[in-house]
């Protein structure tokens, strides 16, 4: 197993294109090898003494977080699933994006303990 995290702050005003723009690529990732996506909007984000998840967005007024993950079998399979979609230009994006993927956090990890994945 290996994730992909983001962490997106998405304009509340957008937040049903950024569902039917999730939707969409789950679709692309999926047809490449993606074993699960999970998109979850805030609930619930606490306000740290140093930082937060709005603080390391630079989140604005009106804006949501969006924290999503991506299962994969492995980092190979993503590596390989990375370039043929870049390849078949699957991640080309047409009209406009709901959120400012300038401010959007990536990172890739590598499980150090599972529960209830068998």
């Amino acid at each position: 197993m290996y994730i992909a995290g983001f962490v997106i702050p998405v304009p509340e005003e957008k937040m049903e294109a950024y569902r039917a723009w999730a939707e969409r690529g789950a679709a692309i990732f999926r047809k490449y090898g993606c074993v699960e996506i999970v998109e979850a909007c805030e609930d619930y984000i606490p306000s740290g003494k140093y930082t937060d998840f709005r603080r390391a967005v630079d989140a604005k007024d009106g804006e949501k977080i969006v924290f999503t993950w991506q299962i994969w079998p492995d980092k190979a399979s993503l590596e390989s699933a990375e370039a043929r979609m870049h390849q078949d230009n699957a991640l080309e994006v047409s009209g406009e994006i709901p959120f400012d993927a300038k401010r959007l956090i990536l990172g890739c990890f590598k499980p150090l303990h599972t529960m209830g994945r068998g």
